[in-house]
Order: C-alpha cells, then sequence, then structure tokens
C-alpha cells in the first residue's frame, strides 16, 4: 500500500478563512488532536508575523507528540538581502522545527509585478533560501505559489524555480493551485509533466475557488503527488483549502492509499476530528459535508429507507462507521412504513402491528402538512410513536398556563411572568409562577419550577437552541409557526417541535416534548 503523506495547514492556511480566529490554546488543542489522529506534518504557523504564532513554536516543543512533525511556514528571503540576514528565515530557524515550508514565487507574472524583480534573480532567491535552511533544518518543503497559472503562461520558467529549489536542498515540491481556478485534467496533466521533469519528490496543495480542490489533489495523486496539503472541513481564505475530510477517505478507501498512521483505524476518528475542530473555531457542524456530516448517509425517502434495510449499500457508498459516522433515518410526509418500522427499531420500540404502522403514517403526513417537521426534532416523533403504539407515559397532567408581558415605557425592557397550573403523578395541585428575559424563557422557568421537585433530573436539562419558523408569509402576523428547539444533558441533546398559530403555543409543545423526552429516555416516570 502506498504512503500519500498528509499535511495539515488548518493552523496557518485555515485561519485565514473570513471568521475564524485561533488562541494559542486553540492551536494547542487542535494539534493533539491532529497529532492523535495520525496526521503526518502540522504546518504551526508563521513565527516571524505575530507573537502568538512565536509563542506556538516555543511552546510545541515542550509537547510529547506521537506521530506528527511540527512545520514552521513562511517564504523565500527578500530580494536584495542576503539569506543568512533575512529576518524571516531567522526566525524559521528559530522557531526550532524539524520541518520548515517556504512559499516562493514561480509565476513569471508574479515575479516582475509583485517581487519587482528579473526572474534570473528570482531563481536565485530560492536557491540561496533553500540552501542557507537546509544547513539549519532536517527538512524543507516548497510551496511553489501559483505554480499551476505560472506553469500554463510560461512552462519552461516554472520548471526552473522547481528546480532551483531542489538544488538548493528542497526535499518536497509542493504545487499550488494558489487561486483555486485549475480544473481537474489541468491538474493530472501538469503533475505528470513535472514528475518526468524534475528529480524530487512532489506535493500539491489546492484552493477551492473552483470547488475542485478534492477533484484537483485526488487528481495530482493519481498523478505521482506523494504529499498532500489541506485543512479540516475545508477551512481556508476565500472559498477554502482542501478538504482532508473529503481526501483522506476518498485515498484510503477508494485508491486504496495509505493516509494515516493508524490505518483504517485512526480513520474511524475523522468524524469526530472534524466536528472537534468546528467546535473549536466556534462554527456549526457542515451538516451537508461529505463523509463527516450529519446528512452523510440520512435517508428520507420512504422507496431508499425500503431498499437500505434490505441491504444498506443500495444506497451508501461506504460503510458510515469507516469513518466514524453512522446511518440515520429521517421521518417526513415522504417516509413509508419501512422507514416508520427501522425509526421505531432504532429508538428500542415495538410498532407491533403492520396495522398501527399505517395509522402512524397517516397521522404523520397530516401533520407534516400543518407545519410539523420532525427530521430535527426525532425527541418529538419518538413521544408520537409511544402515544399512538401505547408505550406513553404521562409525567404530569396540564391544566392551564398564562402569561403577563409588561412594558411601561419604550426605554425601559418589558417584564415576562408566566403562571402554570398542572396536577402531578401523586395528585398534587401546582400552580406556580416565574419570570423570565422573553415570554417563552419564563415559560420554560415556571414548568421546571413546578417540575423540578417531583423530577429532580430536569435540573439536569439546559435549552441549547431555539428556532422560529413562519410556515406561511403570506398571511403576515397571523402566519402559523414551527418552534425547534435543541436540548441537552451531560450525556446527549435532542431535539423538539411545536406548530401552532400562536408563536407561545407552538413554544410550549416544544418546551414539553422536551421534558418529556428526558423523563423517558431516563425511565423517570412511574408506572
Amino acid at each position: 500500500m502506498k504512503l500519500i503523506e498528509i499535511y495539515d495547514t488548518t493552523l496557518r492556511d485555515g485561519t485565514q478563512a473570513e471568521d475564524i480566529s485561533l488562541t494559542l490554546e486553540d492551536k494547542l488543542l487542535i494539534t493533539e488532536k491532529l497529532d492523535s489522529f495520525g496526521i503526518h506534518y502540522i504546518e504551526g504557523g508563521m513565527p516571524a508575523s505575530n507573537p502568538k504564532d512565536a509563542e506556538y513554536f516555543r511552546q510545541i516543543r515542550t509537547m510529547k507528540l506521537k506521530t506528527a512533525v511540527i512545520a514552521a511556514f513562511g517564504s523565500t528571503h527578500r530580494p536584495g538581502i542576503a539569506a543568512h540576514d533575512d529576518v524571516n528565515l531567522q526566525a524559521l530557524v528559530a522557531a526550532g522545527t524539524e520541518c520548515v515550508t517556504i512559499f516562493g514565487k514561480t509565476w513569471d507574472f508574479h515575479v516582475k509585478h509583485a517581487l519587482g524583480i528579473e526572474n534570473a534573480e528570482n531563481l536565485r532567491v530560492i536557491y540561496n533560501s533553500f540552501k542557507f535552511l537546509k544547513s539549519h533544518v532536517k527538512k524543507v518543503f516548497f510551496d511553489a505559489e501559483h505554480f499551476f497559472q505560472g506553469y500554463i503562461n510560461n512552462p519552461a520558467y516554472a520548471i526552473e524555480c522547481l528546480k532551483a529549489a531542489v538544488e538548493g536542498g528542497a526535499d518536497c515540491l509542493v504545487l499550488c493551485d494558489t487561486n483555486g481556478g485549475c480544473l481537474p485534467a489541468q491538474i493530472y496533466d501538469i503533475t505528470t509533466t513535472v514528475k518526468q521533469a524534475v528529480n524530487a519528490p512532489l506535493g500539491i496543495h489546492a484552493h477551492n475557488d473552483s470547488d475542485c480542490a478534492v477533484a484537483n489533489t485526488i487528481e495530482a495523486v493519481r498523478a505521482g503527488a506523494v504529499q498532500v496539503q489541506g485543512t479540516i472541513n475545508g477551512l481556508g481564505e476565500r472559498c477554502g483549502n482542501a478538504n482532508l475530510c473529503s481526501i483522506i477517505p476518498n485515498l484510503q478507501l477508494k485508491l486504496g492509499y495509505e493516509c494515516l498512521g493508524g490505518g483504517d483505524t485512526a480513520l474511524t476518528q475523522l468524524r469526530d476530528v472534524s466536528r472537534y475542530v468546528t467546535e473549536i473555531v466556534n462554527m456549526p457542524h457542515l451538516k451537508r459535508q461529505p463523509y463527516v456530516g450529519d446528512s452523510a448517509f440520512a435517508h428520507k425517502g420512504g422507496m431508499h429507507v425500503s431498499a437500505i434495510i434490505k441491504h444498506a449499500s443500495t444506497y451508501e457508498h461506504i460503510v458510515p462507521e469507516l469513518v466514524g459516522n453512522s446511518q440515520r433515518i429521517l421521518i417526513s410526509d415522504l417516509s413509508g412504513k419501512s422507514t416508520l418500522q427501522k425509526k421505531a427499531e432504532g429508538f428500542g420500540l415495538d410498532m407491533v402491528e403492520k396495522s398501527k404502522a399505517g395509522k402512524l403514517l397517516d397521522l404523520l403526513k397530516g401533520l407534516e402538512n400543518q407545519g410539523y417537521q420532525f427530521e430535527g426534532a426525532e425527541a418529538s416523533f419518538e413521544l408520537l410513536i409511544k402515544k399512538e403504539t401505547g408505550q406513553y407515559k404521562q409525567a404530569f397532567e396540564f391544566l392551564g398556563f398564562q402569561l403577563i408581558t409588561q412594558k411601561t415605557c419604550h426605554e425601559q425592557a418589558s417584564t415576562n411572568t408566566a403562571i402554570i397550573k398542572m396536577r402531578l403523578p401523586d395528585g398534587e395541585l401546582v400552580h406556580t409562577a416565574a419570570e423570565g428575559t422573553g415570554p417563552v424563557h419564563a415559560l420554560d422557568n415556571a414548568l421546571r419550577k413546578a417540575l423540578e421537585r417531583y423530577y429532580p433530573a430536569l435540573k439536569e436539562v439546559s435549552l441549547h437552541d431555539y428556532k422560529v419558523r413562519v410556515l406561511s408569509g403570506g398571511a403576515g402576523t397571523s402566519s402559523g409557526v414551527r418552534v425547534l428547539i435543541e436540548s441537552g444533558d451531560q450525556h446527549s441533546r435532542w431535539g423538539t417541535v411545536g406548530v401552532s398559530p400562536n408563536v407561545i403555543e407552538a413554544s410550549w409543545h416544544a418546551l414539553v416534548d422536551s421534558i418529556e423526552y428526558k423523563l423517558h429516555k431516563d425511565k423517570l416516570i412511574d408506572d
């Protein structure tokens, strides 16, 4: 099995993405995660660019990594300054890493207009930079900036730049599609030609401006590249970098390359690594991301579900567990009886009779016609199954609520008070009131206040997300609304839904489902 080196640049190129910023602690945590995943090289940043990156390289020297080699990143030396006098190159050496990657110009257009020097001078800059670094650092890689554009415009000069790096001591030539404009066929053809022209290992660094970064990376590997550069979840400037969460399983599972130190066993961590990084950078998880997204192995259509029940490979290109994911059955008005049966089994419920499945299917489609959506509210759907199959237990008897919202002047914030009346399972009549920052918050507080004495475990529940969707724009403020609530405890999260022309009533239904689901999940309701 041929080895492909994975070079992760999430900590450097990934942080150039809009809205992405990492603290020093964030960078160290991600480094540990990538190392445990089996990444070969982790680019830590530019030690000459800012104090945070300089401190990162100081601290990373004290960490004991299992598989990863840390790389410092910078550029060739400035024209007109000797390599050994260049502050950037000095900082790269001072970083103390086993590996250094520098970028340099290979497109003569950039040499003329960006650097303002002659082509021959640029060749000397490349050569001298590597000659200096190689005398101090074990491995030095060349990120040949804008290489493919440079080759298309002046192939002979682009090749000369690569040869200058090799003569200076470069260990790997990384061909960069810096503006992300190339297509897969171009990448394959040019990489094939370069491999024949230059006697050095090749790498690929692709950007995603044409939505081809993953495909371009795979084509470069097919043409002979042995190092792949990219980021977790495709984070990066503009449209992002090549997404390692797609590249690694494509190469390893589809083409038979070895990409991680732990092989296929390590690959089962892929989804966890993806979600870990999105949490650290404070971004929502990408639901439709291939391989690792929540929707990657989610099935909704009744015919599809019927087929995967017989054999999962009918609609799944790999076994989800290979990348740490799992199959999901979605419930909607497209569902069939087999979908409901499969979903019920997933909840550990028995629908018993086929006639009940048919009745539940009709009920489901009627509810979705009213605006209910159970794809993000599986807790509400589980309660629905229990109610229709006689497995539901009532947590309390609802007798009514009242909401009071008061605002005394324009500048002052409103006050919100909820009053709830209910009967507990032991027959006690409870009448509680609570305030909140908004009417829904007040309802939630009053509901918990009434129930927590009888069900103390509800103190563990917190509300994570609250969404309101207007269902019919034509009716204006009288339109029906759908409320989706995500709740959770220390063990799991769950979604619930409520629909009504009144946003408060819709919120109430979703809140009650959230509470009841917790009680059913933990088997806290007495028979």
